[in-house]
């Protein structure tokens, strides 16, 4: 295994290979990427993943350092002989250039490509499949369907986060266009029973006497939260807070919020509120005074109102001999047509000030509440942008640079944005975080996080705050610290690599992870799965297959195997016909796994490594033409 990138996520994935599913792998980096301040605290964590692998018995990950991924450095890596091929760098290009050379290199290779353009990667995931076909015309097709996977991190982190920002303890997985969803449940007082939903996934460290718990990760051993607990532990944990399966609902496709929200400016936001009632207030007078010259004259009521048009305009001749009545009305009419010109002056200049200013910025209004801060409008913060916005979530964005790559998004949704360093004083205030709901910090900066973080409790000790931290024991102890501080407010930190690393490590075995759960700072995978072949679940119920702490069978898709669809993570389009059958997710206990069934399970990074294990690897090997 190769996996080649620059940051955080390629540091994860090596050692998820490494630690959990034993695979010798060869991590390429950039030439002098860890030296300096900036590069030593990831070189130390990479050290000690090394480290504890050498601990469990595994090989540390043989690090190549290159100054260029070019053609040398990929033959140098090995990659003529490898299995498959991580392309994680944080640049789109250098991923693309270095799949093509690979591809060229050895055409039975498995591809897991990062890429942030998803309509890029979709061509590009068709062309690389297409070039292995013409290369080795004998390929299997079930290799095919795993021979070029591409992966965003952003993409695959995104939800979790909104998700955590929104509601704080629900997470959401999207299976064959359904939405699996879990959340989090408080500890139960003594004597009460807690509700289990559908099935409980997760025993949380937080407990009626520690209601903080530790925020444990995969180091944490009996400190941390308990994975895919059975019934027994679940009801032993008593006063141990749950993460439980709650409900299943079809979730379709929905439009886009990009294209819907430049096509036109409406009403409300072209002209003010005060204008459009003085607008509404004006034309009834005038609708007042035609029926009434209507009703006093004897008119026609077409000429009743044409001649209240023209002494509105001041164009009609002066009734000198006509009724008193008549005359009344003259006059109203003129003074609301003076009334009427200044409001249309109003309009035009309301107008053309807000064709001005579409392309700007807003600033965030004063009447703001509940809303959610976002800070940072980089790759990650642009797919939480869009995700909030989809989900009708008020936000207000900090971005420090105004050529970030959410910018654009935000001005083109009519997002409250506020340009500054979130550290500076008064920037905060700006984004009306004394009224907010949550707190989202998705900076690059582990500091900066921080700093806005406790700044923010100052203002409001009640707020939600998310924080995206990369070190395990820096996030522990973060969390422990404002949790004991803020003991009735949510604080949840989240690593982006940590969430990304599973789904990019599964690609790489050949298997599709349809998205991944925060437990805490540990990842509940889920995973659509192949019963033939594995051991573990073929020939066995649902009752025996489930392995308490490593993996659970949760749905079984009953289509035929011509009709399954081939990514479940896929939403529906609406013009796809529907399937005859599709996920069933309330499973007898006494169903039998047969061979030709596929399942969607829960499992843990080292459950779904041991299934891999016992299973087939759909690993792509040489024959002989």
């Amino acid at each position: 295994m190769i996996v080649c990138g620059d940051d955080a996520l390629a540091d994860r994935l090596a050692g998820e290979l490494t630690a959990v599913y034993r695979e010798r792998v060869t991590l390429v980096v950039p030439l002098g990427r860890r030296t300096g301040p900036a590069g030593a605290g990831r070189a130390s964590t990479l050290i000690d993943r090394m480290q504890a692998a050498v601990n469990r018995g595994t090989s540390a990950p043989r690090v190549l350092e290159v100054a260029q991924l070019d053609e040398e450095a990929l033959i140098g890596a090995g990659v003529g002989e490898a299995a498959a091929l991580a392309l994680v760098h944080d640049d789109d290009e250098t991923n693309i250039h270095a799949a093509l050379t690979a591809r060229r290199l050895n055409p039975r290779l498995r591809l897991v490509i990062r890429l942030y353009n998803r309509r890029l990667g979709q061509h590009l995931e068709e062309l690389l499949d297409q070039a292995a076909i013409l290369a080795v015309p004998g390929l299997d097709p079930a290799a095919l369907d795993t021979s070029t996977t591409i992966l965003s991190d952003a993409d695959t982190a995104a939800p979790a986060l909104a998700a955590t920002a929104v509601a704080g303890t629900s997470k959401v997985i999207q299976a064959d266009g359904l939405l699996l969803r879990a959340v989090e449940r408080a500890p139960s007082g003594h004597g009460e029973v807690a509700d289990s939903g559908l099935c409980t996934l997760a025993l949380l460290s937080s407990t009626t006497n520690d209601p903080a718990g530790t925020e444990g990760s995969d180091a944490s051993g009996q400190e941390g939260p308990i994975l895919l607990p059975d019934d027994d532990t679940v009801a032993a944990a008593t006063g141990h807070g749950t993460v439980v399966l709650e409900a299943v609902a079809h979730g379709g496709s929905a439009p886009s919020p990009g294209r819907l929200a430049g096509r036109g400016l409406p009403l409300a936001s072209l002209f003010s509120r005060r204008l459009r009632w003085s607008l509404a207030g004006l034309i009834g007078c005038v609708l007042g005074l035609a029926v009434a010259a209507w009703l006093t004259t004897g008119d026609h009521p077409l000429h009743a109102a044409y001649l209240t048009l023209l002494d509105l305009f001041a164009i009609g001749d002066p009734a000198l001999d006509e009724p008193l009545a008549r005359q009344v009305l003259q006059l109203l009419s003129g003074l609301a047509g003076l009334l009427l010109l200044p409001v249309l002056l109003a309009a035009v200049l309301e107008g053309l000030g807000t064709f001005r200013t579409v392309s700007a910025l807003r600033r965030p209004p004063r009447g703001l509440s509940g809303h959610v801060v976002l800070l940072g409008l980089g790759k990650i913060g642009t797919r939480v942008l869009a995700r909030l916005c989809e989900l009708g979530i008020p936000v207000v964005c900090v971005e420090e640079d105004p050529e970030a790559r959410g910018v654009p998004l935000a001005r083109r949704l009519r997002v409250p944005t506020v340009l500054g360093d979130v550290t500076q004083e008064g920037v905060l205030e700006a984004a009306k975080i004394h009224r907010a709901h949550t707190l989202l910090a998705l900076t690059s900066s582990d500091s900066t996080n921080l700093e806005a973080a406790l700044y923010a409790r100052s203002v409001k000790p009640d707020l939600r705050v998310v924080l995206r931290l990369y070190d395990d024991g820096f996030a522990r102890a973060v969390y422990r610290t404002l949790r004991a501080a803020h003991p009735r407010a949510l604080t949840r930190s989240r690593s982006v690599s940590t969430l990304a690393a599973p789904a990019f490590a599964g690609a790489m075995m050949g298997r599709q992870i349809l998205g991944a759960i925060p437990v805490e700072r540990r990842v509940l995978l889920f995973a659509a799965l192949n019963v033939a072949g594995h051991p573990r679940l073929e020939g066995r119920t649902i009752a025996e297959s489930f392995r308490p702490g490593a993996w659970r069978v949760l749905a079984l898709d009953t289509a035929a195997p011509h009709d399954r669809r081939p990514d479940l993570a896929v939403t529906p389009a609406n013009g796809e016909p529907d399937r005859p059958a599709g996920l069933v997710w309330s499973l007898h206990p006494g169903y039998v796994l047969r061979s030709e069934d596929r399942v969607v399970l829960a499992a843990t990074r080292q459950g779904l490594a041991e299934l891999l294990g016992r299973g087939p690897r759909l690993e792509v090997r040489r024959t002989d033409a």
